[in-house]
């Protein structure tokens, strides 16, 4: 029987755990993180670990001049630095008799759902045969509109996508604080309700040495998943055990509380908010009908105002205000141009339904 508090978890590590103070991997730390895999998965625990520190393992192998344009310099050291950073994993993963696959990625490899449900189902396969999966961006050819906003976000795409129980991000502090961790009196704040967005008033907005990400990213990210039922704990990666704490009900870092679980379908709305097709305007009738506590209704055309897209059946768009407030995501039930005609009319079928619209 598991010890564990979870049977799937998606663990995310940063830059700034990964990398020592010189900037280049520690491997001390990585092997620690392993040991804690390997004990989680001997309890059965099926993990996922979204790893940065690509760019910091390139970085050991050659100097790059500063030279050097910045993008053409991420895209060199990631290339080189990607391979060493799976070699590591693989030779600390084979004293316990594991093994891992490699799995690099774009935002635009969650596009649709076709695409999305054939990456989901490798996933299923890796996993059904005891392999970990080790996913990171691929910074190769991530650059500009490609690129996440760093893998917290695609850790957190990853755990709704595979319908975890909780993400794990490992960062190189304690949790979540109520003001700057920096600044005396500073208390670490160990739970975090699902209905509180308004980070900015306590999170500083600095981000690490070695990352692109920040503490603020981090908790939209975890509001997000604990809305649909995924429960987020950030923690310092560096504390001896840190994993194998969490999973047996520890209090250690922050915690985000969820909400109940939703359906996989939703889970897959709430996170395509960068992938939608169009905006639909509604007006305030609507928004009050949509956002009714604990009632499901549909997205009817009567309510809609006007829309902007060329989308089709099946995309994910974007419900607004006239105010361009957004309200929530939805998979558009037909296209643009059906819904056009059907603007403002009654006795029309629903342009989102509520089994397909995730509120925000």
């Amino acid at each position: 029987m598991s010890e564990s508090a979870y049977k799937k978890i998606v663990v995310k590590v940063g830059s700034n755990v990964i990398a020592g103070g010189n900037g280049l991997p520690d491997e001390a730390v990585m092997g620690q993180l392993i040991s804690q895999i390997a004990h989680a998965k001997s309890q059965g625990v099926e993990v996922i670990l979204v790893s940065s520190g690509a760019v910091a393992s390139g970085r050991s192998l050659m100097p790059v001049s500063d030279k050097t344009d910045p993008i053409a310099r991420r895209q060199l050291l990631a290339s080189i630095g990607q391979v060493k950073l799976l070699n590591i994993y693989t030779q600390l993963l084979q004293p316990h008799n594991l093994i891992c696959a490699q799995i690099l990625v774009t935002k635009e490899d969650f596009r649709d759902r076709m695409h999305y449900l054939n990456m989901k189902r490798c996933f299923g396969t890796l996993l059904q045969n005891n392999i970990i999966p080790i996913i990171n961006e691929n910074d190769v050819i991530s650059v500009t509109e490609l690129m996440f906003t760093d893998n917290d976000e695609l850790a957190g795409l990853v755990a709704s996508m595979l319908g975890a129980d909780a993400l794990i991000i490992l960062t190189n502090v304690d949790g979540i604080y109520d003001r700057s961790p920096k600044e005396p009196g500073a208390s670490l704040i160990p739970v975090i309700d699902s209905t509180r967005t308004d980070f900015s008033r306590f999170v500083s907005a600095e981000k690490s040495n070695f990352g692109r990400g920040g503490m603020i990213t981090k908790c939209n990210i975890a509001h997000k998943l604990a809305m649909v039922g995924i429960k987020v704990h950030i923690a310092n990666g560096k504390t001896p055990d840190i994993l194998t704490s969490i999973l047996r009900k520890e209090a250690v870092g922050t915690v985000f509380a969820t909400q109940e679980n939703k359906s996989k379908l939703k889970r897959w709305v709430a996170n395509s908010e960068g992938y939608a097709k169009g905006l639909v305007y509604i007006n305030a009738g609507a928004k009050v009908s949509l956002l009714q506590p604990d009632k499901a209704v549909s997205l009817l055309p009567i309510g809609i105002t006007r829309l902007e897209g060329d989308f089709k059946k099946g995309d994910i768009i974007k419900i607004v205000t006239e105010n361009d407030e957004l309200v929530g995501l939805g998979m558009a039930q037909y296209g643009a141009e059906v819904a056009k005609t059907y603007l403002g009319e009654k006795n029309k079928k629903p342009l989102v339904h509520y089994d397909y619209l995730f509120l925000v």
